[in-house]
């Protein structure tokens, strides 16, 4: 995260976030609250980032490289922070940066991320990714920097 402390300041320096949608998001989210559980509106967000993907495609990519800059390409044209892409011996890193999600308010964090991995998870099925790799947010402190793993669920990850 350290790493990229400038880069988010940079990007926050460029850009301008519209406060027009704020409230209504805010009370957007604050009905969804209201009438599914995290679970349910997790799920929900998934699907409109598969939607969203699916609207947004990406073309084949010889390498984590290739694929980064598609993937920033498109989250440049709409504000949306960006990428990085780490490859590991176990996982594929996705780390994304600066997702506008927190104007849908503050109690919204535990399921507006539910978004990005919709619509990475599309991505990279539609780019090969087996029905095996599943991909998953890890737990962070800041909204900012959110991190998603893609790891085979039936390989032995013991050491």
């Amino acid at each position: 995260m350290q790493a990229h402390t400038s880069a988010i300041v940079s990007y926050f320096a460029e850009q301008q976030p519209s406060t027009q949608w704020r409230d209504f998001l805010t009370a957007l989210a604050e009905e969804f609250d209201a009438q599914l559980d995290a679970a349910q509106l997790r799920q929900l967000m998934a699907r409109v980032g598969e939607r969203f993907a699916a609207a947004h495609a990406i073309e084949a990519c010889d390498s984590l490289d290739t694929l980064a800059a598609a993937l920033n390409a498109i989250w440049s044209r709409l504000d949306w922070g960006f990428v990085d892409l780490v490859e590991t011996d176990d996982h594929l890193a996705i780390q994304h940066f600066c997702a506008p999600l927190a104007a849908f308010g503050p109690n919204a964090h535990a399921w507006t991320p539910g978004f990005l991995e919709g619509a990475y998870q599309y991505w990279l099925r539609e780019l090969g990714a087996g029905s095996e790799l599943t991909l998953t947010q890890l737990r962070v402190e800041n909204p900012l920097a959110l991190e998603f793993r893609l790891v085979n669920e039936g390989a032995d990850h013991r050491s």
